[in-house]
């Protein structure tokens, strides 16, 4: 009754009202003794800092009740007092603390059952005092609590004063862990250890940390101590480890190889030091590196053949059979090795072939199973009706009847091994080599018969990992491409494709309208994979007719990932595995949650492996077997299970693509059947009332796919206008539904692309769904507008949309894009909204071009538009000019633009317009050649002369006027010298021949600098090409020598790289011969002169530049130059970006002459003098920068080939470097976290040290407002990746081994609030 009589808890406990509660702590009865240290935990929580500091009394009294309800007889009250210990010592006063770890420490717990009570109250006071934190400063209260834990705590663990204080004290008792040692009864003294190392290590002094490995020593070599005391002494001795000086690391190590090396070594002792280095590679991979050339011997050692046989012969001689000891050593000794190829993969290189061979040794070895190992190979390549020979134990799924038998464990350990080696290796050398393939791959098929499910899946893992790095690999950017043969005419130069071109070949192939087939494979490792092809599929489809689900479920996995990787691959094997795929696709398992989900699983990864089978064969391969796989997919898609449903949804897209013209040839009947199933099938389930919303978007985008691909005469056969036009109904009926309206967007999108004739639509549905889609531009959405502004597009450009649409409907249109233009002002919206205007207008121009759209065109015309969405408005005009439609637009450009805008700019809109309007417009050339001559505005000049400049540009040698009529003004200001300058080289283009000439003559009279604007101007003309080629020898000498000036060099080098592209051959090798020049100046002009031979080319340049590329770019990287070197970097990463397939295969010479370049270097770091202050200026900052652009344009094409753990060491570097450099390194982080999830989970604590750093950093009193916005933008970034590792990763970052990163967690979302609140707000809203 008192307990439910008692007070509330006060707001603002004092000092008096815990004293009220202590003497409750002595009370018979056990409820009253948990409920006041209930309260008294909550006081002590909720309470002021300092509300029991200055009262020494009040604590005193306190640790004493505390000490007496640790010794209680009930296990609640003494978990509750241990409980109460942390929020109490982060309040009690400095000077209590070391008299509470005296106390508690030597605690007996006579009345208590749990002997380890003491250690969890320590440990639990540990863990509760303030800890010192990477990169910040340590406050009192740390310093405080570090002196408690070195005077009181650590001599109570290991029994004697590690640091005198200087005064008379008595002697410690002996330690807690020497207790244990010499009892071995594990009192949890270790795990206090631990948290003293985690908690206070970067504080710990040199002696003390030697006492504790000492200590922890002592633990791991007496045989009293069991295995549970001896792991947790292996925990704490990698805890301990980043603390070791050099010699004691030395000296630890030296004892460990001489304990190996004694006669009488146990097979335990053995297991025991192979779990500590592997324990220690673990933990400071850096330092322990160098010293496994001492002691990988002794690791290979246990799984070398001379043992392995000795060990052999004992076991036959031997009644008792084999020891399991030693099977475990071996295990240690394979784990062991798993952990130095993951921490200190370059130190392991010397051993890598020791490494394979134990690999290949100890993945068959099973020596409890009469099996003859030379018939491993044979069961993969027996005949494929016999049935897979597996003993009884495999199909009971017992395992081995033996119980002593642990060799299964060595057999996935070195499974686990391999996992690892191709992880580390499976990117260049050994991959490249042949190695995996000519010795670990057929090591693991063979394998496939592996009784002891465990190593089963890890068998079949690992070869599936091995295959999709070997796909990664071999998946060069130009096989991603596919170049399609439907596109323009190849030329050398990059073009950019029209915005007004019809669109249906490049979006035909997105929808699978080229029926794919298995391409060669390319280079050794494809080779390699296609060699084993037929084996792994016979294996696996023996697996999956008698195996479990888990087994099904991995084999499945990869035989997807092998037709991922090969683009196809099962054209002559396909028969082996569709009818087992089908058979678990249907499976229903057990009831129980677990089954259920399992076998879930294992349906998904059957529709995966079925749409990537249809998605990389071609039609003819998989028709035979349709009749079986369409009912199985229809039949799925109506599964109440949301995620089955949804990926059948996904499955039977591809499947449509199959059935329709042209990858299914003809109309054939047995394909019209199947679309009458499917599009009963969709339609059926987007109108049920009980799907799932996922399902239903699914579905909505299957019936627009369904549709979009039956259009013509052809697809009238395989689906009738009657079901067309209901599914355009039910489609328009879900476009005004909130959760079905962005996937019915896209499924009219797809429509829209695909019509082939207006007769496919009714009018009505043509015009209610664009005026629909016009309402979406204004939803908040982005991505809802711009899908909607996609369709709207594909529908205007396409004429069987566009002919259905009356007046009114395009007046309504056109005004709801206005606001995109006017209220919007974004890029990407305004290009694809001028082309839906510019495909109205010509049709009906007068319609189309009201006061409104004119005010519309005059302000995109003062914006500074480029790309895409300038091609757009340049394409309409000149639309709108060919109707003879634009005197309006004429007139108002040039009375409300005009100056106003850029002239460039401003100059080719209205240039287009004047030359396709022709006489229409109302002016002409005549009279902006009156106003060049008559204005002294420097505007109205520059204005003219761009006009003119475009005019001759599009009218070609019909242009009436010369060069001398832009020469005339090069000794005007630098704005019209230079706008001349630009617009000779326009009018150059259209006219090579007559101005060309005269333009290398003048470059020999001076004015080099505007001559070479107007040569780059005209080589960016494509059109120009094959003019310029025969006047390519002079034009080449006259920039050569022009560029030479320092003021010319930049643009020099442009025209220098242009000219390469266009003449190859001649030009190349010139450009490679420059680059050894005397000069830096010419070798830095011919640097930036191959970038534009990068990215201004297409791939029919590669073969003029595949012999030279590799050399010219190892050149480049080596100069001595520091300027050079930075050009360098940005040529290697334009060529990285634009020529991957060049550079990938050459990457491992290349790569670390990047990587060098990210290492901050002390010699480029000068001290300047400005006035009375001093500051440091960092000549090398722009140089690491392009190195980091440089990785990062790497990560986007050739990651798989990239050492992931020397790279993710430059990036973890690069977020202590300065501003531009950590936005990147944050940017390339937040890739990483998805790229290279396994590595990043490794680096949780580097990353938090380096996070906490930065975030930590206060700025002077005096910091700038740049350096103030600098600063809070890069800790949002820093910011914004730690709340992706922590959504993306939540068991990792909140594991036992992610101390550190929990502990900067919780420091960031405390103290750093704003900044997290902030990432994570701005994360959400992308997410929407």
């Amino acid at each position: 009754m008192a307990a439910t009589t008692a007070p509330a808890i006060p707001a603002n406990p004092t000092a008096h009202h815990v004293a009220s509660l202590l003497p409750k702590l002595q009370d018979v009865d056990p409820d009253i003794r948990y409920m006041s240290l209930n309260d008294l935990n909550q006081m002590l929580t909720i309470g002021h800092p300092t509300f029991i500091s200055h009262d020494y009394s009040c604590c005193a009294r306190v640790v004493e009740g505390l000490l007496h309800t640790l010794n209680d007889q009930n296990g609640d009250v003494q978990n509750m007092a241990i409980k109460c210990l942390g929020p109490f010592v982060n309040k009690a006063p400095e000077s209590i603390l070391c008299p509470t770890f005296d106390k508690i420490s030597n605690l007996r717990t006579d009345n208590a059952v749990d002997s380890s009570v003491p250690a969890l109250a320590v440990r639990a006071m540990v863990v509760a005092l303030p800890r010192p934190a990477p990169a910040v400063p340590r406050s009192q209260k740390v310093q405080e609590a570090y002196s408690a834990v070195s005077r009181a705590l650590i001599p109570r663990l290991v029994g004697y004063t590690v640091i005198p204080t200087g005064k008379n004290l008595p002697a410690p008792p002996k330690g807690m862990i020497q207790v244990e040692v010499e009892t071995g009864i594990d009192s949890n003294a270790l795990d206090v250890l631990v948290e003293v190392a985690r908690c206070f290590g970067p504080m710990l002094q040199e002696a003390e940390v030697e006492a504790l490995q000492k200590v922890t020593a002592e633990v791991l070599e007496n045989p009293r101590c069991s295995t549970v005391m001896k792991k947790k002494a292996v925990t704490a001795l990698s805890v301990l480890a980043p603390y070791f000086s050099d010699a004691l690391l030395s000296s630890v190590v030296s004892h460990s190889i001489e304990s190996l090396r004694q006669a009488h070594l146990t097979p335990a002792q053995r297991r025991l030091y192979l779990t500590i280095f592997a324990s220690m590679a673990r933990s400071i991979p850096r330092k322990f590196g160098p010293y496994l050339r001492t002691l990988a011997p002794f690791v290979l050692s246990p799984l070398s053949e001379q043992e392995l046989d000795q060990q052999n012969e004992e076991a036959a001689e031997s009644d008792e059979g084999r020891d399991p000891q030693v099977e475990e050593v071996r295990e240690a000794a394979l784990l062991a090795l798993e952990s130095f190829l993951a921490s200190c993969s370059q130190d392991m290189t010397p051993y890598i072939p020791e490494v394979i061979d134990s690999c290949l040794r100890f993945a068959k070895y099973d020596p409890n199973y009469a099996a003859d190992e030379d018939d491993d190979m044979e069961g993969a390549e027996s005949d494929q009706e016999d049935d897979f020979d597996l003993d009884e134990d495999f199909e009971e799924e017992t395992g081995f009847d033996d119980e002593d038998d642990v060799s299964w464990k060595v057999r996935r350990g070195a499974a686990k091994l391999i996992h690892t080696l191709i992880a580390t290796r499976g990117s260049g050398d050994l991959l490249e080599s042949g190695v995996l393939y000519e010795k670990i791959a057929p090591a693991l098929l063979s394998r496939f018969q592996e009784r002891e499910e465990s190593v089963r899946l890890e068998v079949l893992s690992t070869l599936a990992f091995l295959v999709k790095k070997t796909g990664e690999i071999s998946s060069t950017p130009s096989l991603r491409r596919m170049s399609s043969a439907t596109g323009p005419p190849i030329s050398r130069k990059r073009r950019r494709d029209s915005s007004f071109s019809s669109e249906r070949p490049q979006f035909s192939l997105s929808n699978g309208y080229a029926s794919p087939s298995t391409p060669p494979p390319q280079g050794g490792p494809q080779v390699s994979l296609s060699a084993i092809n037929p084996q792994i599929v016979q294996g696996s489809a023996k697996l999956l007719k008698s195996s479990t689900v888990p087994t099904k479920h991995a084999v499945i996995s990869l035989l997807t990932d092998l037709v991922t990787a090969q683009h196809g691959g099962l054209s002559k094997r396909i028969d082996q595995v569709i009818d087992p795929v089908l058979d678990a696709m249907k499976s229903t398992g057990g009831t129980s949650g677990g089954a259920s989900v399992t076998n879930n699983a294992l349906r998904i990864e059957s529709l995966r492996l079925l749409r990537v089978v249809a998605d990389t064969h071609s039609s003819k391969v998989i028709e035979p077997y349709l009749a079986k796989i369409m009912p199985a997919l229809t039949s799925v898609s109506k599964e109440k299970f949301s995620k089955v449903s949804s990926e059948a949804f996904d499955t039977i897209q591809v499947y449509i693509k199959a059935l329709t013209p042209p990858r299914s040839a003809g109309s054939k009947q047995q394909n019209a059947t199947y679309l009458q199933q499917i599009y009963e099938t969709v339609t059926q389930r987007i109108s049920a009332p009980d799907t799932d919303t996922e399902v239903r978007q699914k579905a909505v985008q299957s019936l627009g796919l369904l549709i979009g691909r039956t259009p013509g005469a052809q697809g009238s056969a395989l689906l009738d206008q009657q079901s067309r036009l209901a599914g355009l109904q039910l489609i328009n009926d879900r476009l005004r539904n909130e959760l079905t309206r962005l996937a019915s967007v896209r499924a009219i999108e797809t429509i829209a692309v695909l019509a082939q004739s207006s007769k496919e639509f009714t009018p009505e549905w043509v015009r209610e769904v664009s005026l629909e889609l016009g309402a979406q531009l204004r939803k908040s959405s982005r991505t809802l507008r711009g899908a909607s502004l996609a369709a709207l597009k594909r529908m205007a450009v396409n004429p069987a949309c566009r002919e259905n649409m009356d007046d009114e409907t395009v007046q309504k249109t056109v005004q709801l894009l206005l606001p995109l233009i006017l209220l919007d002002q974004d890029l990407h919206l305004i290009g694809p909204a001028l082309v839906i205007i510019g495909s109205f207008a010509n049709e009906r121009p007068q319609l189309v071009l009201s006061d409104e759209v004119i005010n519309a065109y005059c302000f995109v015309a003062k914006m500074d538009l480029s790309g895409a969405a300038l091609d757009a408005l340049l394409g309409s005009l000149e639309i709108i000019g060919k109707k003879g439609a634009g005197k309006n637009l004429m007139r108002s450009l040039l009375s409300e633009v005009g100056v106003n805008g850029n002239p460039e700019l401003v100059g080719q809109v209205i240039g287009i317009l004047l030359v396709a309007g022709g006489d229409s417009v109302g002016v002409t050339l005549a009279d902006f050649e009156a106003e060049l001559k008559s204005t002294t505005d420097e505007k109205r000049r520059c204005l003219a002369l761009y006009i003119l400049g475009e005019a001759g540009l599009r009218m070609g040698p019909s242009f009436p006027y010369g060069p001398d009529m832009f020469t005339s003004y090069f000794s005007n200001s630098e704005k019209v010298s230079l706008a001349a300058a630009v617009a000779l080289g326009r009018a150059a283009a259209g006219n090579v021949s007559s101005y060309l000439p005269q333009i290398q003559s003048s470059m020999n009279q001076g004015k080099q600098y505007l001559l070479l604007h107007t040569i780059k101007e005209l080589l960016q003309h494509t059109a120009a090409e094959t003019e310029v080629i025969k006047y390519s020898k002079q034009l080449w000498n006259n920039i050569i020598t022009a560029s030479q000036v320092e003021d010319n060099k930049v643009v020099g080098a442009e025209c220098i790289g242009r000219l390469a592209t266009i003449d190859p051959a001649a030009y190349l090798p010139q450009l490679q011969a420059y680059l050894s020049d005397p000069s830096p100046t010419v070798r830095g002009m011919v640097i930036s002169a191959l970038r534009y031979t990068f990215s201004d080319t297409d791939p029919s340049y590669d073969v003029y530049l595949q012999p030279s590329i590799v050399p010219m770019l190892t050149t480049m990287l080596n100069e001595d130059d520091l300027n050079n070197r930075r050009l360098a970097l940005t040529t290697f990463n334009s060529a990285a970006h634009n020529k991957p397939d060049l550079i990938l295969p050459h990457l491992d010479t290349l790569l670390p002459l990047a990587l060098k370049e990210t290492v901050i270097n002390a010699d480029l770091i000068r001290e300047v003098s400005m006035g009375p202050f001093k500051h440091k200026v960092d000549d090398g900052l722009e140089l690491r920068k392009s190195a980091y652009e440089t990785l990062y344009a790497l990560m986007e094409t050739a990651f798989a080939r990239i050492p992931i753990s020397a790279f993710y060491d430059r990036i973890q570097a690069g977020v202590g470097d300065e501003h531009e450099i950590k936005i990147l390194c944050c940017l390339m982080l937040t890739k990483l976290v998805t790229l290279a999830p396994e590595e990043t989970v490794r680096r949780l604590e580097g990353l938090a040290t380096a996070f906490r750093a930065v975030l930590a950093f206060k700025p002077k009193d005096t910091a700038v407002k740049q350096e103030l916005e600098k600063l809070g933008e890069h800790n949002k970034a820093i910011a914004k990746v730690s709340v992706i590792i922590n959504k993306t990763f939540p068991a990792e970052t909140t594991a036992e081994h992610a101390r550190a990163w929990n502990d900067y967690w919780e420091w960031a979302r405390k103290d750093m609030a704003t900044v997290v609140k902030a990432a994570e707000d701005e994360l959400k809203e992308k997410d929407r």
